[in-house]
């Protein structure tokens, strides 16, 4: 069993942090206090092929596995977890769009949405179906060869500032087997955006409801058959939840490193706080923490790359776990700065605010358990 990284993952892995430190640390802080859409570094992320990962090698992907996915989302997480986890919703849009769109679907969008040229929403959630995803209620009619689409969106992002919206809409009868995928361009005549959402966090990307009135596209932009849409749904969260967990853990390293290096620095009592032991203690348990969780969330992504049938498990618990963790990692390197970690000037407040979402998007933390205890009890799990 070889826990270490290939020459090659390593070099992926100092690109992103290049990338981060050079792209992403100098405006992420203003990015957060002003709401910006960092349009400029996503179109920089996707000349390097940070905006295509994992997206087939024929729309122009790198088509590297979901192990190699997280390194880069990890590390651009250490400075920006808002930016990199938009990054991660546009990596599953276009990987769907080469695995599933048509060869319409592909020759029009493929190499603007893995070049970055070209931006992608994911829209499954609905204002009266979040964790019940296959409720959804917005439905798409087959009339002369065309959809016409009618229903609203829920917690879109980057709604209003993408060009494509990946939309599941029911075409068939009640529950999952009646969802059908779609390719909706994101200017399509009877759209409407709502509001901007003001959020906790996660501020330097948009958040906004989605109406569709009408919305007509063709045939040929539903991705796969009819009914084909939830369980491609469901193969696309299994992929962002490891997104997501990898965003935490690079977080939560970011909040690690800081704790790390103000212990150092600061002194109390005319000791340096690297010195009491409690505050060792503690950062010894944060750094514990955060090597389970990254250990769990590429245990996770080696199973979703190799085809393991019990893949949908073990990502729901690196989800379940990563965000869980990372999100305490965080707030505990906020305690060990005192009144510093409160205050906008350090990053700590910012890494807290941009995780604290983790735990709720990609399925809740409650559904992960929903979905680990079902395996268990209904088939088995070989923990091995």
């Amino acid at each position: 069993m070889d826990f270490g990284l290939s020459e090659e993952q390593l070099a992926f892995a100092q690109a992103a942090r290049d990338f981060a430190q050079g792209e992403l640390l100098p405006h992420a802080a203003q990015w957060d206090s002003e709401g910006i859409w960092p349009k400029k570094a996503f179109s920089e992320a996707g000349k390097l092929g940070f905006c295509s990962l994992y997206a087939s090698d024929e729309i122009g992907g790198l088509n590297l596995s979901r192990l190699d996915a997280t390194l880069v989302f990890e590390e651009m997480a250490t400075v920006d977890p808002s930016t990199t986890a938009f990054l991660s919703i546009h990596n599953m849009v276009t990987w769907m769009v080469g695995q599933w769109g048509t060869p319409e679907v592909k020759s029009a969008w493929g190499t603007g949405l893995a070049t970055g040229e070209k931006l992608g929403s994911y829209c499954l959630t609905e204002p009266d179906a979040g964790s019940d995803a296959g409720s959804l209620t917005t439905r798409a009619a087959l009339i002369d060869g065309h959809y016409k689409i009618n229903g609203a969106k829920a917690f879109i992002s980057g709604a209003g500032d993408t060009d494509l919206l990946l939309v599941m809409a029911r075409t068939g009868s009640e529950g999952a087997d009646g969802i059908s995928a779609f390719v909706v361009p994101a200017d399509s005549p009877g759209i409407t955006y709502g509001r901007k959402e003001e959020k906790m966090g996660w501020n330097s990307q948009s958040t906004r409801p989605i109406m569709f009135e009408n919305v007509s596209i063709p045939a040929a932009y539903r991705l796969g058959a009819e009914g084909d849409g939830f369980r491609f749904a469901m193969s696309g969260l299994n992929g962002g939840r490891i997104n997501i967990a990898a965003c935490s853990v690079g977080a939560a390293q970011g909040a690690l490193d800081a704790a790390q290096n103000y212990m150092m620095e600061r002194r109390q009592f005319k000791r340096r706080l690297a010195e009491f032991q409690a505050l060792q203690f503690k950062l010894a348990d944060m750094a514990t923490h955060l090597v389970a969780s990254r250990q769990m969330v590429r245990l996770a992504a080696w199973k979703l790359d190799t085809g393991s049938p019990d893949a949908s498990t073990y990502c729901a618990m690196a989800k379940r776990f990563a965000t869980d963790m990372c999100f305490q990692i965080c707030l505990d390197a906020q305690q060990l700065h005192g009144g510093y970690g409160y205050l906008k000037d350090y990053p700590l407040e910012r890494l807290v605010r941009d995780t604290r979402v983790h735990q709720i998007l990609e399925g809740t933390n409650e559904i992960m358990r929903v979905i680990i205890a079902r395996h268990l009890l209904d088939k088995g799990v070989d923990l091995l």
